[in-house]
């Protein structure tokens, strides 16, 4: 990757520019305000919907802010660290626990995003109205892009902020930035480690930037700068390691069964959803719970980027003589970009896509990452006097149009959203009326009405048949089968309210009904 690097005297700089504001970096702070504002107020909605998966990572932030648990892996299962919960938990230390205060630490990780990929962006060459233009894109929110976000569900809202920075940290360390460098080498180490804990749907930007780092610096490597970024390595990835280590478990079984590789799904399912479905769900592009076809024309466009980029990398690398900087920048595009289809390419192979694609492509929002590489050969051709720029330009706008559209359609879905979240609130409240503390519910009833309600009521998983369900957290069954009388608790019109419709009447034993509005609760005559 090295070859035909002309090496640049230090003390060369280019002309100073003004210290006055530019119209671009206004714009782009503008935009930048204008996506965090919209998921804030998104925030204060009680948008996107919450659900039980999100309430249990919010249980194992309320008990770390106890000082009663530090789970390693999110409740239940044996992958996907808790970070999220271990980020909320002095929140909730000051404020208390509820969906807002555990969102909060997803709304800075995703300004956070912004700001660095406003950063690599102009590190990677280009210009400040390029970077208006990737910042504005990723400002718009998608139902599907918000709730990658937002949700504090785990693994995703972390994601994106951790691949840019690792691009930056690669970029500054094979341009050769001075200064600091070991502390960088330990920061690229330490988000390495950090994510393979947390979720290794990051693994491929971490490989590819890794060998970019191993081809540019690989004498560095040789000492101690490889000393340094392995052990910071181990450290991010030390609850893993050790909990690994104690009780045999391997993630990487667990993170392969999770999606979907113990399921059947055919090969025409899975390309369907993968290829093209999949480009237009993770960059933002779709209304909320369906694709229509209209917008599914950057599925065609998504993969001819991805060879225009990469072509467009592997040149300047190889073709002309560059600078070090030049260089650097150019191979790190190319790794942006073979980590995009790598991503992709796992996805389209995973019975998820075939099976689930609408909710499985949230293993797709790292694909964000790489939208400065992938953009940069639309952006060069619209700066040409060509053909090609009429193109570019074209498909930038559509781009740009697509997920305004799509962003409409999200904003569409507040208004629902919020009232059935007032729906749940009013049954938190009558059940604490009700002096009722053990409940039965099914699955995505439980943990999220444990969790509403700070643990003054505890559900136990049950389904249809009001058999014992999957309860992420076996302490609250426990409590719940202690208890002399437990209520049940169901939302209106669901095949396990019809169930327990049959056991009312008026005897000892059997059940009272009381009703609220998408609700019933079921409580047991003395």
């Amino acid at each position: 990757m090295t070859a035909g690097v002309r090496q640049e005297p230090r003390e060369a700089r280019g002309p100073r520019t003004p210290r006055r504001p530019r119209l671009p970096v206004l714009f782009t702070l503008l935009a930048a305000l204008a996506g965090v504002g919209y998921r804030l107020a998104l925030l204060l909605a009680d948008a996107p919907p919450t659900n039980s998966d999100e309430a249990t990572m919010g249980l194992a932030a309320l008990h770390i802010a106890r000082g009663q648990e530090f789970p390693v892996w999110f409740y239940g299962q044996a992958y996907m660290g808790t970070l999220e919960a271990y980020l909320a938990a002095p929140v909730f230390a000051v404020a208390g626990p509820s969906v807002l205060a555990l969102r909060l630490p997803t709304l800075a990780l995703y300004a956070l995003f912004l700001a660095l990929i406003w950063r690599l962006t102009r590190r990677l060459g280009g210009d400040r109205w390029f970077a208006l233009l990737v910042v504005g894109f990723l400002a718009l929110g998608s139902d599907r892009i918000v709730k990658n976000q937002l949700i504090a569900g785990g693994g995703y809202p972390e994601l994106n902020p951790a691949g840019v920075g690792l691009a930056l940290l690669t970029l500054d360390l094979c341009a050769g930035r001075p200064g600091a460098r070991l502390t960088r080498w330990a920061a690229w180490g330490l988000i390495s480690g950090l994510m393979i804990w947390v979720d290794p749907l990051l693994l491929p930007y971490i490989v590819a930037t890794g060998v970019v780092l191993m081809v540019w610096r690989r004498r560095e490597l040789a000492g101690r700068a490889g000393l340094v970024v392995g052990a910071a390595t181990l450290l991010g990835a030390a609850p893993m390691l050790l909990d690994s280590v104690r009780h045999g478990r391997n993630p990487l079984a667990a993170v392969l069964a999770a999606g979907g590789g113990d399921a059947a799904a055919g090969w025409g399912e899975r390309l369907h959803g993968g290829l093209v479905l999949g480009p237009s769900l993770g960059m933002g592009l779709c209304a909320p719970n369906h694709c229509a076809t209209w917008q599914l024309w950057w599925a065609a466009v998504f993969p001819i980027l991805l060879v225009l980029a990469a072509c467009t990398a592997w040149h300047t690398l190889h073709d002309r003589p560059v600078s070090v900087t030049d260089g650097a920048r150019a191979a790190v595009r190319l790794a942006l970009v073979l980590a995009a289809a790598a991503v992709l390419g796992a996805y389209t192979v995973s019975s998820a896509a075939g099976r689930t694609p609408m909710e499985s492509a949230r293993y797709l929002s790292c694909l964000a990452i790489a939208t400065p590489a992938l953009l940069w050969p639309l952006w060069a051709a619209a700066r040409r006097r060509s053909a090609a720029r009429i193109v570019a330009v074209a498909v930038l706008a559509a781009l740009l149009g697509t997920a305004a559209v799509a962003t409409h359609g999200a904003v569409g879905t507040v208004p629902a959203t919020h009232a059935e979240a007032a729906r749940h609130r009013a049954l938190v409240d009558t059940l604490r009326q009700l002096a009722v503390r053990q409940v039965r519910g099914g699955y995505w009833t439980c943990n999220r009405l444990t969790f509403a309600s700070g643990e003054d009521v505890v559900c136990a998983v049950v389904d249809d048949e009001l058999r014992p369900g999957h309860d992420r957290y076996p302490a609250y069954r426990r409590a719940v089968e202690r208890a002399a009388a437990p209520a049940w608790v169901a939302p209106a019109g669901s095949p396990l309210a019809a169930r327990l419709d049959h056991r009312l009447g008026p005897k000892p034993g059997d059940l009272k009904l009381v009703t609220i509005d998408g609700w019933r609760i079921y409580v047991p005559r003395g």
